[in-house]
């Protein structure tokens, strides 16, 4: 209980600090909004490599695979379709729009759609509940939907930018990452210990960038860009298995044991924090969202979108019934609720396109609010399987 106290005050911590300091330092120069955005992917990336050295894969089961991808993809496009229509019926702009608007409301709508993997195993984990099915099934939900998201981001960017190499590159490297991925399952030989892993987590996210600064295109700012969840995940699977060693996920023992398990809290820690940040100014001269309606039917438009996003999370209710019981079931649809950095790079993303209706506002305002209620999410599940 205390660590996820812990964790929500951090996380809260950092959404506020995202609205105060403009007031204080005025707009962060570019050199800084970069610095934000590699130490928030890398500390990511230290996480999912963790996330993959736990993760079991039965490649005799392969059919299983094929399930959850399904049920995470149908998780994930119900909120999406949920939360477009509710766009294109209640929050349609007046004028402004520099695309069509169906297909404004589409890509925007997708910041609902991927659950938060570094934020729901974080409070998972320091919750206790890393030895759970909820756990397991959560997991690879939360990827499977995530990766879901990168690949639909694909035909949705063409929408507007149209026919793209850097957008079908990406779905080539995804391939290839999957298969390398597969294919040298535990067979890879490196230092696990968590110096290592944060090295190997810098290196990533740098690539990363690296690649996507080399590929950018200067009129349409489309990019060859990896998303870092994948490729640290699989990095974590195809890591050797140590007997004497154990992989360390962030608040999975008891406090103090080991400097592996502290760095791990110390980084989901920051994680928390550096999420937080990432939010665009909504309030203030140095606004980035810029509010167009009333307090009272703002906080309206923002809770129905809320309560859209997560009922759409509700499928995975009706899934697994062989394996799991209805409060196991309902848990993982609650432990799917949680928003964060896949939904932010949606909405960002969103503003690369010049979309700055009130679209994007509700959206960013949603997304913040999903964020502060992740502790509530995680206390519940915590209920319903005690």
């Amino acid at each position: 209980m205390k660590r996820t106290l812990a964790l929500t005050g951090l996380l809260i911590l950092g959404l506020l600090l995202s609205q105060v300091l403009p007031s204080f330092v005025g707009a962060l120069p570019a050199n800084l909004l970069f610095a934000r955005h590699f130490i928030t992917m890398s500390l990511l990336a230290f996480i999912m490599i963790q996330v993959g050295r736990e993760f079991d894969v039965d490649l005799k089961n392969k059919k299983q695979y094929a399930v959850d991808y399904g049920v995470a993809a149908t998780a994930a496009a119900f909120p999406w379709i949920f939360v477009t229509i509710y766009f294109l019926c209640f929050l349609m702009p007046e004028t402004g729009a520099k695309h069509p608007l169906w297909i404004e409301a589409l890509l925007v709508g997708r910041f609902a759609a991927p659950t938060s993997a570094g934020v729901l195993f974080s409070m998972l984990a320091a919750s206790g509940l890393a030895g759970t099915w909820v756990f397991r099934k959560t997991r690879i939900l939360a990827i499977f939907d995530d990766l879901d998201t990168v690949l639909l981001m694909i035909p949705l960017q063409m929408l507007i930018v149209g026919f793209a190499w850097q957008l079908g590159g990406v779905v080539v490297a995804l391939a290839l990452m999957l298969y390398f991925g597969l294919k040298f399952y535990r067979r890879v030989s490196l230092h696990r210990t968590w110096p290592w892993v944060l090295a190997y987590s810098l290196f990533i996210v740098g690539f990363s960038e690296i690649l996507y600064a080399l590929t950018k295109d200067p009129v349409s700012s489309v990019g060859l860009h990896i998303e870092i969840l994948l490729p640290a995940f699989l990095l974590g699977c195809v890591l050797k298995h140590d007997p004497d060693e154990h992989a360390q996920v962030p608040g999975e023992d008891t406090p103090g044991l080991s400097s592996e398990e502290k760095a791990g809290l110390g980084v989901s820690g920051a994680f928390m924090v550096f999420v937080g940040l990432s939010m665009p100014t909504v309030f203030g001269e140095y606004a980035e969202v810029k509010i167009s309606m009333s307090p009272a039917l703002l906080a309206l438009h923002v809770i129905a979108i809320t309560v859209l996003s997560n009922l759409g999370k509700m499928f995975a209710c009706f899934c697994y019934k062989k394996e799991a019981s209805f409060r196991e079931r309902l848990a993982v649809s609650v432990a799917l609720f949680p928003r964060g950095e896949v939904g932010a790079g949606v909405l960002a993303i969103s503003l690369g396109y010049g979309i700055t209706g009130p679209f994007v506002t509700v959206a960013f305002l949603s997304l913040a609010l999903n964020l502060i209620l992740t502790g509530a999410f995680i206390l519940v599940v915590k209920k319903l399987l005690a």
